[in-house]
């Protein structure tokens, strides 16, 4: 979003792809009636990155996510002080979102992109990098015979989709669409075998 800090204080809704929407990361799989995500062995990697992630910093918090076969949901929670305006209820105060809060514009004169820390770019940039390092490892182990990836090869697409999230009925929104992601996976935009536009 232009002009929004997002090392600011917020509710985020991230989406990651895979590079070229390869479908890498597992299968959907249906046991008793159950839909579900099995992992890869590069979607194991991409699970525990993610969680290690968030073991690493303080400030974030994720509040819930799925791994799909080429791509990666979440809602991430950045509270970098106890004073905020975030509880453990979800409960959502449009002042923590809002340019008129926390969270200041940059200047319009300002082209240049710089990574703040502790910021959701840094984030994502270090969850890739992880993926990346770990993933030739695994390559290397197993001994694939696929290239390695790395700033010229990249395992995740270069760049993400992120949605500030700035109200309760867009939380649970958000939350029930990544709950039920894998039962519609047929209809997902990301899926290589389904033309038609996500709702």
């Amino acid at each position: 979003m232009p002009g929004w800090d997002y090392s600011g204080n917020g509710y985020y809704f991230i989406t990651m792809v895979t590079q070229n929407r390869k479908c890498n990361l597992g299968k959907i799989a249906t046991t008793n009636g159950r839909v579900s995500v099995i992992f890869s062995g590069f979607g194991k990697i991409v699970d525990t990155e993610w969680k290690k992630s968030f073991e690493m910093r303080n400030e974030l918090f994720c509040d819930g996510y799925i791994i799909m076969p080429n791509h990666l949901h979440a809602i991430i929670i950045l509270k970098k002080t106890e004073n905020d305006n975030i509880d453990g209820s979800h409960n959502l105060h449009v002042t923590h979102v809002e340019t008129h809060g926390r969270a200041s514009l940059q200047s319009p004169h300002k082209q240049i992109f710089i990574r703040k820390p502790k910021s959701i770019s840094s984030f994502i940039s270090g969850f890739k990098s992880a993926v990346n390092s770990k993933i030739d490892d695994y390559i290397d182990v197993n001994n694939l015979d696929i290239p390695k990836y790395n700033r010229n090869n990249h395992f995740f697409q270069s760049n993400y989709h992120d949605h500030i999230i700035r109200n309760n009925g867009e939380y649970y929104r958000i939350k029930n669409y990544i709950i039920n992601n894998p039962k519609k996976w047929i209809d997902d935009k990301y899926n290589p075998n389904n033309t038609a536009d996500e709702l």
